[in-house]
């Protein structure tokens, strides 16, 4: 695919949207809407040794407009531009659940959903946590649960979890933590 020409639509504090003119494989041209967003990073905070036989996990309970009511999710937060996304993990954990991490092991990156949107989060997984005071955003109301992992991995399995970034981290920690 070629991107012959794009236009902006809409600039908003959070995402852009554009309007990229493509040809297409086949030779034939189309308009694409692309939201446009900086990306993002989001940490597994583990509360004890990962590779026990049920560690803990600290998830964050809370209120998005979007799934019309409270959802578990793992701390996340946007990249701020030039942030290394260790950094923007690091920081989003301690705003959101007032923990520090001994250690941050990058997980992998996920597209979210790569039909209309570019944007990537970084998955990490936090271990040696030592808790503090959170520094939460005006529009951040949320709680803080603590889990265990075969808990999380039963709440993906009813639904109870249903956030993409939550399930692709968990999964990823569960499948791969050493």
């Amino acid at each position: 695919m070629t991107l012959l020409s794009t236009r902006r639509i809409h600039t908003g504090r959070v995402i852009n949207l554009d309007v990229d003119h493509v040809r297409f494989p086949d030779g034939s041209e189309g308009d694409l809407e692309i939201i446009r967003h900086s990306g993002a990073s989001a940490v597994v905070p583990f509360l004890s040794d990962p590779r026990g036989d049920d560690p803990q996990l600290l998830l964050i309970r809370q209120f998005r407009h979007a799934a019309d009511g409270e959802i578990y999710e793992i701390p996340a937060g946007r990249l701020d531009a030039g942030e290394d996304p260790a950094e923007c993990a690091r920081r989003e954990l301690q705003e959101e659940t007032g923990c520090t991490a001994e250690s941050l092991e990058f997980l992998t990156t996920i597209y979210t959903t790569p039909g209309f949107t570019d944007e990537k989060i970084h998955l990490y997984m936090a271990t040696g946590l030592t808790r503090g005071e959170s520094a939460r955003e005006a529009d951040e109301f949320l709680t803080l649960e603590t889990v265990t992992l075969s808990r999380a991995l039963q709440l993906i399995k009813e639904g109870e979890i249903r956030d993409g970034k939550t399930i692709a981290g968990i999964l990823f920690a569960a499948g791969f933590r050493t």
